[in-house]
């Protein structure tokens, strides 16, 4: 796991819709419990909102943070107006994050950032963050980005952008695939985009080799009907996931609850793989204590190299307990959990 925030889940809500309660969905991820508390929720002031309704999502989520964010347990991250293209819309942006930072800004933990450009265009958002973090009093850092990687401009800087982050806020990318196959003149085939493959493993490189995150694109097809019966269609969100999680992706777009309970559980080690990853962390353990460097556990040669893949596993279970206790008690035997919560991990 690469980021400093556990990130399995990033689930977009509008944080204004035409209804009698617009806040409906804000509220509803704010109040989201067990397997369907997203990891980052992320109130949507972008895309997910109309235009004529952007000032309300922004009155919404000024009212409902202090509300319900105390006891959410995921951090919440709002994604504002932004594009490398478009000063109108890099100026919405800029008031959206003070306005947010000056009066809810102890309930944040920062601002997602859509559509950017170069590292330069990088580099000004994150000004705008810290401009904004302390006009509001706030501590310097308080406020962290994530960005949504979405432009051929920020794909030709994306080395860049990465090595940004090491002296930066600069926490997540998120891959934004229609607009970035709309930007590159791609088509929609029968409905289908691009997977865009190479560019997930390029990215996944990168922010491994930065130590941020990398988090896929979404899912929208959430709805199939067959006969007159609509249903939803878990089996292909889950597809996109663990592809996601083989390639080594942190965390995976939500869309709907459904789709961030899908997502949780398929971004924590199963019960099989934290049992063989704790046989292997201990077994190395005792032989270390006994001076030697590696040992056979199940026929497999266990040294320092495949021992921080197995203790990985294991960090990534205290990662999620730590958050969300309740799903790694559902999770996982409790016996289980006590030996991955107790273990000692070795690194050197």
């Amino acid at each position: 796991m690469t980021a400093t925030r556990l990130c399995r889940t990033f689930q977009t809500a509008p944080a204004a819709v035409p209804r009698d309660d617009s806040a409906k969905f804000l509220t509803s991820g704010l109040t989201s419990d067990g397997f369907q508390t997203p990891d980052w929720l992320v109130p949507d002031i972008e895309d997910g909102t109309a235009p004529s309704m952007k000032a309300e999502a922004v009155d919404n989520v000024v009212e409902q943070l202090p509300e319900y964010a105390p006891d959410f347990a995921g951090h919440v991250l709002p994604r504002v107006e932004w594009a490398y293209d478009d000063q109108r819309f890099r100026d919405r942006g800029r008031e959206q994050v003070r306005r947010l930072a000056a009066e809810v800004g102890d309930h944040l933990d920062g601002f997602v950032v859509p559509k950017v450009g170069r590292i330069d265009d990088v580099r000004d958002a994150a000004g705008v963050l810290a401009a904004a973090e302390r006009d509001a009093g706030l501590d310097d850092g308080a406020l962290d980005m994530a960005i949504i990687f979405e432009t051929a401009t920020a794909r030709s800087d994306l080395r860049e952008i990465c090595q940004f982050a090491a002296d930066s806020r600069l926490e997540a990318l998120i891959f934004g695939p229609v607009d970035y196959t709309a930007e590159l003149g791609g088509r929609a085939l029968d409905g289908d985009r691009p997977r865009w493959d190479g560019l997930l493993e390029v990215l996944s490189n990168e922010t491994s080799a930065a130590g941020v995150a990398a988090i896929g694109g979404p899912f929208d097809q959430l709805f199939h009907e067959r006969a007159g019966v609509t249903y939803y269609n878990a089996e292909g969100y889950a597809d996109q996931v663990e592809h996601e999680a083989t390639i080594g992706i942190d965390g995976s777009w939500s869309l709907h609850p459904k789709q961030t309970a899908q997502a949780n559980r398929i971004h924590m080690p199963r019960s099989d793989e934290l049992t063989e990853a704790l046989r292997k962390v201990e077994a190395f353990n005792e032989a270390k204590r006994e001076g030697t460097g590696a040992v056979v556990v199940d026929g497999q040669m266990v040294d320092e190299a495949t021992y921080r893949n197995f203790a990985n596993t294991v960090q990534t279970v205290r990662a999620v307990d730590e958050t969300h206790p309740e799903q790694t008690a559902e999770y996982y035997e409790e016996r289980l959990l006590d030996r991955a919560l107790s273990v000692e991990l070795r690194f050197n």
